[in-house]
């Protein structure tokens, strides 16, 4: 059972990314140390895909310390250590570039998703691991270059948004059905409406206009909204475990 149950979400969330297809996890970290001049050399020497993925991990790394609308190729070119030539030989332009970094990125927290299930914990230890996870991982995200993503690269995002949507709710509805035959969520629940309103609940809370008017932290808006969460999907039975575990719903 455990198996159909991670098939089920592998099966949603293991698309369009090259990196989810062949399960390939890399870090540009151990390129970082090297000048220009040993990059260079370096990466003559090894293959198309490796140099994909050090241009992949370097760029994101890049969108994230200086923002999105305001590098150009040039700029990513110049912080990588490597030549324009080799850049455009492996993306065809920024939007390309935007695209595989975003697949990654998606790809990479697919992973650790799919580790964390594998561990066997119930259905609200799994949602409490899951949603630490999740909030880590908004954590990265800048508000201003979500919007320029969005402004500047629309179709991009929209596309990363759909998938990541997809994802998600896969998880909450197979993370429901547990929660079920476990005895510790109700049995009423219309799982897709459910899903559907956690995923609106958490896009507003990045929403920059609500940040700006929030007198509240980050982690405490989302330990509000996990704690709503879970105590309008479980059971007496779940929420009485859910109480023996609130302890652990800190979110940094």
């Amino acid at each position: 059972m455990l198996e159909d149950y991670l098939q089920g979400i592998a099966t949603i969330c293991r698309r369009i990314s090259f990196y989810t297809q062949t399960g390939n996890v890399f870090s540009s970290k151990r390129f970082f140390g090297f000048d220009k001049k040993n990059k260079l050399a370096y990466l003559e020497n090894t293959e198309n895909t490796e140099r994909l993925e050090f241009i992949i991990e370097g760029s994101a790394d890049i969108f994230r310390k200086y923002g999105i609308r305001s590098i150009s190729m040039d700029d990513i070119a110049r912080e990588l250590g490597i030549s324009k030539k080799t850049l455009y030989q492996h993306v065809s332009n920024k939007t390309d570039l935007l695209r595989q970094v975003f697949d990654k990125l998606q790809a990479d927290f697919t992973m650790q998703i799919e580790n964390l299930l594998a561990r066997g914990l119930n259905a609200i230890d799994e949602l409490l691991e899951v949603s630490k996870l999740a909030h880590e991982e908004f954590k990265k995200y800048n508000p201003s270059n979500v919007f320029d993503f969005r402004k500047y690269y629309t179709e991009v995002f929209e596309q990363h948004i759909a998938i990541k949507k997809e994802c998600t709710s896969a998880m909450l509805i197979k993370n429901m059905e547990k929660g079920i035959s476990q005895g510790i969520y109700r049995t009423d629940l219309d799982l897709e409406v459910v899903a559907g309103l956690y995923i609106q609940k958490v896009e507003m809370m990045h929403d920059e206009k609500f940040l700006d008017q929030a007198s509240f932290s980050m982690a405490r808006i989302f330990e509000v909204m996990f704690e709503h969460h879970i105590r309008g999907i479980s059971n007496e039975e779940g929420i009485a475990y859910f109480e023996k575990r609130k302890e652990q719903l800190k979110f940094e």
